[in-house]
Formats: structure tokens, sequence, C-alpha cells
């Protein structure tokens, strides 16, 4: 019979299986939203639109449009680093305060009556917020990265160095979704991080119903289908380098 080391006690087998089963979901799904291959996920697809979206860009005078646009980009990442951070000191809140943990647990069946491995378990989540945290702020960064190239592009098509920018803004705007994307994700897990408390098998069946919803979301959602329908070009590698 498997034991475990005397540092994982009192965490059984079957948690240790749960949690890898979690982190597995999260890796697993959101490597093959980025690296899709032949079947395109949203993100991909968005990244085309993102390329089209510079390409546009050169040809208007006023770039009104594309202000307001960033302008809703970057309230977004804002509003969830802020959520994320709010959630992480309501969670650790919960966790700091065992008494609440100790009767909720001796209510529940099957589970452990002991408030400490609800508070190892919360730690799991708070680990997940964390992650979502910095990648929302790192992608709040980018959109600001993207802003200012964007001010850099010449209005004039032919004008030296217009395209380049252009593409490089189109690359700053990709990086910075991809992030935004990895932040969200990282939100669904942490939810589904919650269901540990009532056993490992609730964590593995959140974790594989967290992982559908998302798969369903990005390849076979209506959403998809209609943007899948004379799609852009898509870019080539999407993600240009291997950088966060």
């Amino acid at each position: 019979m498997m034991t475990l080391p005397e540092p994982l006690l009192p965490f059984t087998a079957l948690d240790i299986t749960a949690l890898l089963v979690l982190l597995g979901a999260w890796a697993g799904v959101g490597f093959r939203i980025e690296h899709p291959g032949h079947n395109v996920s949203i993100t991909v697809l968005m990244a085309q639109y993102r390329h089209a979206w510079m390409a546009q860009l050169l040809d208007r005078e006023q770039r009104i449009f594309d202000a307001a646009s960033l302008q809703n980009l970057r309230q977004g990442t804002a509003f969830f680093a802020s959520t994320c951070l709010l959630s992480i000191g309501g969670v650790l809140a919960l966790a700091g305060n065992p008494a609440p943990l100790e009767e909720a647990a001796a209510r529940l069946p099957g589970t452990d009556g002991t408030a400490l491995i609800w508070q190892a378990k919360l730690l799991l989540t708070v680990a997940l917020l964390t992650s979502g945290f910095l990648r929302f702020v790192w992608a709040h960064r980018l959109f600001g990265y993207f802003s200012v190239v964007i001010g850099s592009i010449p209005n004039d098509r032919s004008a030296p160095h217009a395209q380049h920018r252009a593409t490089q803004a189109a690359w700053l705007n990709t990086r910075a979704a991809i992030n935004f994307n990895r932040g969200l994700r990282a939100i669904y897990f942490a939810l589904a991080s919650l269901a540990w408390l009532l056993g490992a098998y609730a964590l593995i069946g959140a974790s594989l119903v967290t992982a559908a919803i998302l798969w369903g979301r990005e390849f076979s959602s209506i959403s998809r289908n209609v943007l899948i329908d004379d799609a852009p070009p898509r870019p080539d590698p999407l993600t240009k380098d291997r950088h966060p």
C-alpha cells in the first residue's frame, strides 16, 4: 500500500492524485488552447483578428475607435486584477480564522474534522488566484506598451517603419491577450480547487468539469463558429516568443 512521506501527511494518496489532476488539467488545457494545431481555438482566432486590426489602423487617420478599444481592454485587466487581489485577501482571512472551518468540517459528512487540513487546501486556491493576479498585472502592462507603440505608428502607410511598428503592436496586443486568458483560466481552476474542501473525488470532478467547460468554449462554441467564418490569415507562429 502506498504511503506518503511525513511532510505530506495527513493528506492521502488520493488527495495528491486529485491535486495532480487539477494541475494537469490546468496546464494541459492551457497548452492545447495556445497550441491547438489544425483545430484552432478562439484564442488563436482572436490573435488573427488582432493582427488584422493593426493592419486596418495603418489606413485610419482618426484613431479614436482604437483608443477606446484599448481603454476597454485595460479596464478589463484592471478589474480582474483587483478581483483576484480581493479574493486572495478573503481566502486568507478565512484560512486565518479556524473556528468557522472547524465548525463546517464537523458538519460535512466524509470530511476531516480538523481546520488545519482545510487551511492547507485553501492555500491551493490562494496560489491559483495569485497566478491569475500576476497574469492580469502583466497583461495590463503589456496593453500599456501596446498603447505606446500605437502612438508611434505613422498615419502614412508608406512612411518608414510604419508596417513594422504595426506588426510590433499586433504582437504586444496578442501577448497581452494570452496573459489575460491565462489569468482567466487560473480563476476558473481556483474556483474548482474549492471543491477539495469536500474531498478528493470532488476536486477531481470539479477539475474535469472545468476543463470540459474551457475546452467547449474554445473549440466548439457558437462564438468560435462565428469567428472562424472568413477569419483573417493566421500569424505564424501565434506565440512569437516563449516569454510571458
